[in-house]
């Protein structure tokens, strides 16, 4: 019991450490700092940190409460004042016209949002936003988020639903020192901050150490200056002789900074509190350069909130932080336009006609728009991909992924601008290998890049986003190349890297993952331990070590608590109900998947899980009639349909079955799943010859599919179609030549000895 009891010790001197921590070092407020930073006050004054939140008054709401009015999916919202006061009568969470008092502005430009308040100590950002751009641009009007979409009370997105809730999805980034205090048995929040905005201390961390520090003469030599984390990592750059590009004298050694920022500026999860000065890692979960919310590429699809973009980039690799391009205080770029980029481009080289083939002072000339494009969100919200990328006409023309050109010409195609690159001198050698080609392929079920997918991931020259992203591919393939980088990078000193490769596990046997993960079961970044407690759910404490159940355990009650922290959100209570069912207490994982469902109504994953677990526990017609609602929410929801046609299967109900999982198969564009089970289910209903014709139309669009390929194989062969058979399992022979399997079908069907 040493181990544990040491791990159980280090874990509760940690807790006594921040409980004291916050004791001593206290927040001061960010008009505390102004007598000794009085510049970065004032810098910070009027910045969107400063006026990321306040009260309403004559000043901060920049609105028409004129008795203006919007019409929106057949409701009028009213905007108008009584008194001081600005209210807003529109439709409520009951669907009836109401009268709601703007508690709180959010934001200033280039839109603001306005929070008004509902029961349980909720604060909603009210979807009709004021563009508060100037009218020569479009702005000084109301429009709604969802233009294009017909939402209304019902609709978890309607102002009033889950994903408009200030109290989880704005506070933390809009506020300093959030504590979010949500009750789950009363769906209650008492929700408390330090300061109404991004205060000073949002990013430095409490300031009364500080402070006493600095009164007492003390602050020379003491740690951070007695803050928890240092962010001033800014450093000298130099030219080398006849270099082109400035380089840090030297290393940057942690990312402090950008994980500062990167927790507001990226999309991500929390996990539990903030903690100053800990990885990026340690209190949020990343979302990957993945579909659907990246190109294959690594483009920004989704809104993805510059992170994710930016440690892609080559910029991060040379040592590059936020503050290199931006002042800290006031948000602004350190330098006009080009001059930016001239801090560490020489200009001559950089910033001329010859590199950018474009007329001086024309918008083809800013550095920005050919490797910064522009992506609006929210409206009229334009936000730059800060991958910082070269445009790549080429592969837009063979996956489809935008380029800056034909984002500016928006009236070419990219071929024209493929062909003027080279006009330019531009050739791009590496269309066929680039990375992105191999997550494109491995998407659409091409294992043939596998080798260059497990190249990226060991490469330690390669973005750690993009090893990490690597990695999870790996995963959804199995065998033994995954299997190889896994262990090799389970030890990275990256949290990331090995967060991911957690995550890619999963393919492997429960013993086998046991193995792999025990030295990660108290691993310092809480993200890497919450993938461990999710890969080992299914361990049964009663066959392991003591020891080691007593380390599970613990792991196991932490995953609980940490989740439990944002219970208020959907997919916080899928994974609970997912992690339940794993660890066999099936109680408590209907009852996730129900508060799923309570809080949004339109979630088909939690629909399809319950659905499950009703079915394995024999209520075939309780798991039926949940999935008829799901399809009621989403009519044409392949994975609902695909659902309920293999419900059918189990029942004996073939036509229902076939109709069932013929629609899944039409409606999927990503990925082969529904189709190829269509066709598996057409031979096992008795219809082989309609199975094959399924079959070799998904061929098509998969051509290195193995599994495809070997079902080929297997029902012409069974239909004595010889020829094809015997071709379909050559492929196979080429695809995977060390499968001795496919050889002795092969050898089998050509009638020679093995």
């Amino acid at each position: 019991m040493t181990g544990n009891l040491n791990v159980l010790f280090t874990r509760i001197s940690l807790i006594v450490l921040l409980l004291c921590s916050s004791a001593v070092n206290a927040f001061t407020g960010s008009e505390s700092c102004r007598g000794c930073h009085a510049q970065e006050f004032t810098a910070w004054q009027g910045s969107h940190h400063d006026l990321a939140m306040q009260l309403p008054d004559e000043t901060t709401v920049l609105g028409d409460f004129d008795n203006a009015s919007f019409t929106y999916n057949g409701v009028t919202t009213r905007f108008f004042r009584k008194g001081d006061k600005f209210i807003v009568n529109t439709d409520g969470e009951d669907g009836k016209l109401a009268d709601f008092e703007v508690a709180y502005v959010f934001g200033v430009f280039p839109l603001q949002q306005y929070l008004l308040p509902l029961s349980r100590g909720r604060l909603q950002a009210l979807s009709i936003a004021w563009d508060s751009r100037p009218a020569a641009e479009g702005g000084q009007r109301w429009y709604h988020l969802y233009p294009e979409e017909s939402i209304d009370y019902t609709d978890p997105l309607h102002w009033t639903g889950t994903y408009q809730n200030w109290n989880t999805s704005c506070a933390e980034c809009h506020s300093t020192d959030l504590k979010k205090n949500y009750t789950a048995s009363s769906r209650s929040f008492d929700t408390q901050f330090e300061e109404l905005n991004v205060g000073c201390e949002a990013c430095h961390g409490p300031g009364d150490k500080h402070q006493s520090l600095a009164k007492e003469n003390k602050l020379e030599g003491a740690k951070n200056s007695g803050f928890p984390t240092a962010l001033a990592q800014r450093g000298t750059w130099s030219l080398a002789e006849n270099a082109h590009i400035a380089q840090r004298t030297t290393a940057l050694e942690s990312n402090a900074q950008i994980d500062s920022c990167g927790r507001c500026h990226s999309r991500r999860g929390t996990l539990g509190d903030y903690h100053y000065g800990a990885e990026l890692l340690d209190t949020h979960r990343l979302s990957m350069p993945q579909w659907p919310l990246y190109y294959p590429d690594g483009q920004i699809l989704d809104e993805d909130y510059v992170y994710g973009s930016f440690v892609q980039s080559k910029m991060h690799q040379a040592g590059v932080v936020c503050s290199n391009c931006h002042e800290p205080h006031s948000l602004q770029l350190r330098a006009p336009g080009n001059a930016v980029c001239a801090q560490c481009h020489v200009p001559a080289r950089y910033d001329s006609a010859q590199h950018h083939h474009h007329k001086e002072g024309s918008a083809g000339a800013e550095c920005a728009n050919c490797h910064m494009p522009e992506t609006t969100y929210m409206g009229v919200d334009a936000r730059r991909d800060h991958s910082m990328r070269v445009p790549r006409p080429d592969l837009s023309m063979v996956i489809g992924t935008p380029n800056a050109c034909n984002q500016c010409h928006v009236e070419e195609d990219a071929p024209w601008a493929l062909e003027a690159l080279r006009q330019w001198g531009v050739q791009f050698r590496d269309t066929s290998t680039h990375p992105a080609r191999a997550f494109q392929r491995i998407a659409q079920g091409d294992n043939r890049v596998v080798p260059q997918l497990a190249q990226i991931a060991a490469d330690p020259a390669t973005a750690p986003i993009w090893r990490a992203t690597a990695m999870e591919a790996l995963g959804e393939v199995g065998g033994g190349q995954a299997l190889q980088a896994a262990t090799q990078i389970l030890y990275d000193d990256d949290p990331l890297l090995r967060t991911s490769t957690v995550r890619a596990l999963a393919f492997l046997p429960l013993p086998q993952r046991i193995q792999l993960l025990d030295h990660l079961i108290d691993d310092p970044v809480t993200a890497v331990r919450m993938e461990v407690a999710s890969s080992l759910a299914g361990v049964p404490l009663d066959q392991v070590p003591p020891e080691q159940a007593a380390k599970l355990s613990a792991l196991f009650d932490e995953y609980v608590s940490v989740l439990s922290q944002d219970a208020d959100m959907p997919g916080v209570q899928l994974q609970l109900g997912i992690f339940f069912v794993t660890r066999g207490d099936l109680q408590a994982a209907e009852a996730a998947y129900r508060e799923a469902l309570y809080l949004n109504r339109q979630m088909i994953p939690a629909y399809l899980n319950l659905a499950d677990l009703l079915r394995a526990q024999g209520k075939d017609d309780e798991a039926r009639k949940l999935l008829l609602q799901a399809l009621e929410v989403a009519p044409e929801n392949g994975n609902t349909l695909h659902a309920l046609g293999l419900l059918e299967t189990r029942s004996g109900e073939a036509e229902a079955a076939l109709q069932y999982l013929q629609q899944a198969a039409e409606l999927e564009t990503q990925g082969t799943r529904h189709r190829f089970v269509y066709g598996i289910a057409l031979h096992d209903l008795g219809q082989p010859a309609n199975a094959i014709v399924q079959l070799q139309a998904l061929l098509r669009s998969v051509p290195q599919s193995e599994e495809v390929l070997l079902a080929l194989t297997n029902y012409c062969a069974e239909l004595g179609q010889r020829d094809n058979a015997l071709r379909y399992a050559k492929t196979l022979t080429q695809i995977a030549p060390g499968n001795r399997n496919y050889q002795q079908l092969y050898q089998s069907l050509s009638g020679k000895s093995p």
